[in-house]
């Protein structure tokens, strides 16, 4: 989800940057609002790599089962956990 947002923050600030040239908005310096629009497109990507890392690291797989023995009638339930 940040990968397409930083994508777009670099893209705007790259435009913004480099391709509007001299001209101005009173008050506003668009080159510098580029430049800090690019860093945050790159920041963005940056997290979501790291989140990506993170969010694997700590995984496991739980398989349940429950069935009900015919022979007593009582439910039997297993359950293994696998880390990874």
């Amino acid at each position: 989800m940040y990968i397409g947002l930083g994508i777009f923050l670099l893209v705007l600030g790259a435009i913004l940057t480099f391709a509007v040239g001299d001209q101005s908005v009173a008050g506003l310096d668009l080159e510098m609002i580029g430049y800090i629009l690019m860093a945050g497109g790159v920041l963005a990507i940056l997290l979501s790599f790291v989140m990506q890392a993170g969010s694997r690291r700590g995984r496991v797989t739980t398989t349940r089962e429950s069935h009900v023995n015919p022979n007593t009638g009582t439910r039997v339930d297993r359950t293994e956990i696998d880390p990874r």
